[in-house]
C-alpha cells in the first residue's frame, strides 16, 4: 500500500458521499445532516469539529455503521455500509473498529482488566488476559488493573477505555469528545496518549470535538454547522505526534 509525503497511506479507509440524515419529529421532518462528503485515508488523524448540535456525533455514528443515513453512500474499507444488514455491519466493526466515548462506557461490575478483556473474550480469544495486561501497561495502568471503575479517577477510566479500544489492534479508532469530561491536565494527557497510539500503531483516528486545539493536532479537519460542511476538509497548520 503506497504512502505519501504526510506519512499516511493513500488508501481511502473511510469514504462518505453526499450523506444526509433526517428524522420525523412532532413538527415534521428534521434534517440533522445534509449532503456531507469526506474521505479519510488509512493512518491519518481526522477531526470533525463544530458547535453542539451541529451533527458531529450523528455523523460519527453513521460513519461507524451504528446508524444508517437517509440518503448517500458510506464505504468502510471498501464495504458499502448501506448494503449490509445490522449483523454484517456489527461484524465489520468488530474486525476493523475501536471506540472511545466521552462517557467511557465501562461495565461497573468488571475490573479494569476485565473491561479491557471483554471484546477479546467475545471473539473467543485465548490470549485475552495477556493482551489486556499489555494494553493496560501501554496506558500506564498496570498497578490499577484489579480496580473497578468506581475506584478510578475520570482520567484513569478514560485510559481504560482507550486500552479497551486498542486491545484488538483496530485499523480505525472513532473518538467522540474523548476529553470532554476531563480536567485540562488530564485531557491533555489523554490527547497525547491517543496521538501517540495513532502514530506508533498507524491506527486511523477519526475524532469528534469542539476543542479547536485538539482538532489542530489532527492531520486534517472538517467543520460542520447545522448539519452541513461549512469548512471543507483542510490540513491543520501544525500536527503533533
Amino acid at each position: 500500500m503506497s504512502g505519501n509525503a504526510s506519512g499516511f497511506s493513500s488508501h481511502v479507509l473511510l469514504d462518505a458521499v453526499d450523506v444526509s440524515k433526517s428524522v420525523q419529529g412532532p413538527e415534521g421532518r428534521l434534517d440533522i445532516l445534509s449532503g456531507v462528503s469526506l474521505q479519510v485515508r488509512e493512518g491519518e488523524s481526522f477531526a470533525i469539529v463544530g458547535a453542539s448540535g451541529s451533527g458531529k456525533t450523528t455523523l460519527l455514528g453513521l460513519l461507524a455503521g451504528l446508524d444508517t443515513p437517509t440518503s448517500g453512500h458510506i464505504a468502510l474499507d471498501g464495504h458499502a455500509l448501506e448494503q449490509l444488514d445490522e449483523e454484517a455491519r456489527a461484524d465489520l466493526r468488530r474486525r476493523l473498529v475501536g471506540f472511545v466515548f466521552q462517557s467511557f462506557h465501562l461495565l461497573p461490575a468488571l475490573t479494569a482488566e476485565e473491561n479491557v478483556m471483554l471484546p477479546l473474550e467475545l471473539e473467543g480469544r485465548d490470549d485475552a488476559r495477556a493482551r489486556a495486561r499489555e494494553a493496560l501497561e501501554a496506558v500506564g495502568l498496570t498497578a490499577r488493573r484489579r480496580h473497578y471503575p468506581a475506584q478510578l479517577s475520570g482520567g484513569e477510566q478514560q485510559r481504560v477505555a482507550i486500552a479497551r479500544a486498542f486491545v484488538h489492534s483496530p485499523r480505525l479508532l472513532f473518538a467522540d469528545e474523548p476529553t470532554g469530561n476531563l480536567d485540562q491536565r488530564t485531557g491533555h494527557h489523554i490527547s497525547d496518549l491517543m496521538f501517540a497510539l495513532n502514530h506508533d500503531h498507524r491506527t486511523t483516528l477519526v475524532l469528534v470535538t469542539h476543542d479547536a486545539k485538539l482538532a489542530a493536532r489532527c492531520n486534517r479537519q472538517v467543520e460542520l454547522e447545522n448539519g452541513r460542511v461549512v469548512t471543507p476538509s483542510r490540513t491543520s497548520a501544525a500536527v503533533a505526534p
